[in-house]
């Protein structure tokens, strides 16, 4: 059996239903108080280090608070916090004045110490206790050189013995830094077994480790040494969050963090079987008082059953009732009448003495106790109406409001039997009266569970669902919190399934793959049902579910954190933990400033004044990030307003874009006067590049073949250049004429135009790359391009690496293929040099023609030609 589960087993075994593998008799509990001693052995073995005096309590804790509150130590995290304490339990105690106060470890033995592994000894606990003067290490070697192990000297009990005297806390004894090392080996030692000696057997956390294994086992050696022999926890006083408690309140204060984070500390090591939570007796046996109980040093005082009973509470009971509650809330064994307390009677049940009322349940009205039981009581869980008779009808002078199933397995009183079998009760008419309507009525409504339905809420209640929501998505995401959806109205389940939907949407809009996100927020609501203790500790399930549960909580600025995890990745926030960092950097740096500006303070002063420091500087730092927020705030509006802005400037743009092209789609043709046309139509553009293409066309055959010295050279070169074009025309013409049908044409005159216009353009284009490619033919052969070419050829063969062998296969096509480009280079450059000289030539320009309103006279004045009644209009 390990280490932590023997706590647990011997609690089992003591307060289970058996003991020493003997049956316990509900009589039999309430007479046990006393075992033998749990830690202290009979004879003459040693004794438990558990069994303190309060001298030595008191010494170890001065000493241990000293320790951390060391401004070497104190803003450190809690594993090398506890390195430090391990480390200075293990010092040689002091003999002389040249006593070295050192340590010899090495860093897996002090990685078991710790639970954690020698990696994180090396990187994340030696560095940072050398880095911050807490600790002084020095590597031992043998004599080949090989290291052997670690001489670690504590610096603040350094310190203490040169510059504190033997009054300072630190200084102890060397019998004080034994019984402080075997109450170390005790709570967290790993155990082991030497060599011709007794074996040290492992601690209660020694199978504790991983994460937080240090801040447990710190924590545990912390309220030890603030318990008393009695076993409970001492614990602080003034006011708590009732979430948290008070336990959690003192142990936050031991260990320096927040209560939200002690309160997990404390969850773990109850489970651990090391700490039990009870609330203090009262005399109405409600809820007091939180106590926090140690149950290793209530073992080792001999306190365990007594104690813990107190602290575990007896067996399972049938009903959560609070024990001050009288008349029929008594257990039917609790006296032989129901006028019986049941508190102070010599027959007392066992599950009476120390039982406590749930958090959520109500108070009860006390009842009269002068009632007699009509017939024997035949349930024994403690629930109202056990004395009734057979009929399951109300006793004498009991509320009515009570008639109601004991249980969710009972059946429920039958409403049509008020009275008793002699006779009604009052009056002389045996009628059921209005009260006892309507508990028929609120009995026949109530649920499998034997709840009544509230009268005002009967109608939100008919409405609700008692499955989950259809949607599978929604199913996964709340069947942690399946029972309280049962307990919600229709309205709640309603608000609930929405947020559960925007939840989802705002996972997956933080990365969360869709699919993943709904067992992410299954998980969130675990954990969050898990802190408050389970659904059944949920009092207001609405209001848990849409304030607690379902919303994200963010430890930290970053908008993907969620209780201190990454949302996208599942693993712990970085900046969360930047965030502690910076937060115990402070706390060490104020203290360090309090004890250098403040010498002498008290421990209690020194306290105050480091928290009113510390509220300060988180209360300009809250100030910082409200300043922050409102900046970036203001910048997103003023971003959002410009992209606004732009977002209207773009569409009124388009708007005046199309409103322009619409008044431009409207313009007649400026050539032939076709309405709607854009100011020109197809037709009339072809018609115009074709006469451009044609001037190109004459230009590039005079450039190629004509004397630029002669004009009538240049004339008949362009004019020929125009007849080939207009007869290139005419027999693409006929050849579409061939393949198209002429009645269609005929009757489609615009559209008969708009083609010859089309084949003329393409002829004309056709014909202005061939008369290109004539003229540079013909330039090629220029004596310029062949010198060029020449010159080009010679200069290629003469490069280094054809110079040994220049007539070459390889160097003669070289160059050859550099003569042709450099033939090809002087052409160009030749038919661009000449169609220059012909534009600047060109003395008569062929002018613009003019609108078709001042064309239109003329034209109408000429005779029509017979040829041009043809069925084309060219």
């Amino acid at each position: 059996m390990s280490a932590l589960a023997a706590p647990a087993a011997e609690l089992d075994s003591l307060f289970g239903d058996f003991v020493d593998g003997a049956p316990v008799l509900p009589a039999q509990r309430n007479a046990l108080r006393s075992v033998p001693a749990a830690g202290k052995p009979d004879g003459d073995g040693p004794e438990d280090p558990l069994r303190l005096g309060r001298t030595m309590r008191l010494r170890l804790r001065d000493a241990v608070q000293a320790l951390l509150a060391d401004p070497s130590i104190a803003g450190l995290k809690d594993a090398p916090k506890l390195a430090a304490v391990v480390l200075y339990a293990k010092s040689r105690a002091p003999k002389g004045e040249d006593d070295d106060l050192q340590t010899s470890t090495w860093g897996a033995e002090l990685g078991r110490w710790m639970g954690v592994k020698e990696s994180t000894v090396h990187h994340k606990v030696l560095p940072v206790l050398r880095g911050s003067d807490a600790v002084h290490t020095q590597v031992v070697r043998d004599a080949k050189g090989h290291p052997t192990g670690l001489d670690c000297l504590v610096m603040p009990l350094w310190r203490a013995h040169h510059g504190g005297g033997a009054g300072h806390p630190l200084a102890l004894t060397k019998a004080e830094l034994a019984t402080l090392l075997h109450l170390c080996e005790a709570l967290f030692g790993h155990g082991w077994t030497p060599k011709d000696k007794e074996p040290t057997p492992p601690g209660l956390l020694a199978g504790r480790t991983g994460k937080g294994a240090a801040t447990d086992r710190l924590g545990l050696l912390l309220m030890v040494l603030n318990t008393r022999a009695s076993g409970w926890l001492q614990l602080v006083g003034g006011s708590v969050k009732k979430r948290e408690g008070r336990g959690a309140a003192t142990l936050a204060r031991l260990l320096g963090c927040s209560p939200s984070g002690a309160r997990k500390v404390l969850a773990r090591l109850t489970e651990a079987g090391v700490v039990a939570r009870q609330r203090k007796a009262t005399s109405t046996r409600m809820n007091g008082r939180g106590r926090v109980m140690l149950l290793p040093v209530a073992r080792a005082y001999g306190r365990t059953l007594a104690s813990v009973e107190a602290a575990q509470g007896a067996g399972p009971v049938c009903s959560a009732r609070p024990d001050g509650a009288c008349g029929d809330h008594g257990p039917a064994g609790a006296a032989g009448a129901l006028g019986a307390s049941g508190i102070g009677g010599a027959e007392g049940s066992e599950d009476a003495v120390d039982r406590e009322r749930p958090d959520g349940a109500e108070l009860h009205a006390d009842h009269a106790s002068g009632v007699t039981a009509v017939v024997s009581p035949q349930l024994d869980c403690g629930f109202s109406g056990e004395g009734r008779g057979g009929e399951g009808r109300r006793p004498e002078r009991v509320c009515v409001g009570e008639d109601q199933a004991a249980d969710g397995q009972a059946a429920v009183a039958e409403a049509g039997k008020p009275v008793a079998q002699g006779g009604p009760l009052h009056g002389e008419k045996p009628k059921e009266s209005p009260v006892d309507e309507r508990v028929g009525q609120r009995a026949t409504g109530a649920g499998a569970g034997g709840r009544p339905k509230a009268g005002g809420w009967e109608k939100a209640q008919q409405q609700r669902r008692v499955t989950l929501p259809a949607d599978l998505r929604l199913r996964v995401a709340l069947g942690p919190v399946s029972w309280l959806w049962e307990r919600l109205s229709g309205w709640q389940q309603d608000q609930v399934e929405a947020a559960a939907k925007q939840e989802l949407a705002q996972l997956a809009g933080l990365g969360v793959a869709p699919e993943g996100a709904p067992r992410l927020l299954a998980d969130r609501l675990t954990d969050r049902l898990a802190e408050t203790g389970g659904e059944a500790m949920v009092t207001g399930p609405y209001g848990w579910l849409i304030r607690r549960g379902l919303p994200q909580r963010t430890a930290c600025s970053h908008r993907k954190c969620d209780d201190g995890i990454r949302l996208d990745t599942g693993e712990d926030c970085e900046n969360c933990g930047n965030v502690l960092h910076l937060r115990r950097a402070w706390r060490a740096r104020i203290g360090a400033d309090i004890d250098r500006e403040l010498p002498g303070l008290a421990d209690g002063e020194r306290r105050r004044v480091l928290e009113e420091r510390l509220r300060e500087r988180v209360a300009i730092d809250a100030e910082d990030l409200a300043w922050r927020q409102e900046q970036a705030r203001a910048e997103r509006a003023r971003r959002d307003a410009a992209r606004a802005a732009a977002a209207e400037q773009a569409e009124r743009d388009q708007q005046a874009a199309a409103a322009a092209d619409e008044v431009r789609q409207a313009l007649a043709c400026a050539d032939c006067g076709r309405g709607r046309a854009a100011g020109l139509c197809e037709a009339c553009d072809h018609r115009r590049q074709t006469e451009a293409l044609i001037g190109e066309a004459g230009l590039l055959a005079a450039a190629g073949s004509a004397d630029l010295s002669e004009a009538g050279s240049i004339a008949a070169a362009v004019a020929g250049a125009r007849t080939a074009i207009e007869d290139g025309t005419a027999a693409a013409w006929q050849e579409f004429l061939q393949i198209t049908d002429v009645a269609t044409l005929k009757a489609d005159p615009q559209g008969a135009a708009d083609a010859y216009a089309y084949t003329a353009f393409h002829t004309a284009q056709q014909a202005v790359g061939e008369y290109q490619d004539d003229a540079l033919a013909v330039l090629r052969g220029t004596p310029e391009a062949e010198a060029e070419a020449r010159r080009a050829y010679r200069s290629e063969q003469g490069r280094p690496w054809f110079r040994n062998n220049p007539g070459g296969a390889d160097a003669v096509a070289a160059a050859t293929r550099a003569a042709n480009t450099a033939r090809e280079r002087v052409a160009e450059y030749l038919l661009a040099a000449r169609l220059k000289q012909l534009h600047e030539r060109s003395a008569a320009r062929p002018e613009k023609p003019g609108s078709w309103t001042d064309r239109l006279p003329g034209l109408a004045a000429r005779p029509l030609d017979g040829d041009a009644t043809g069925p084309v209009i060219a």
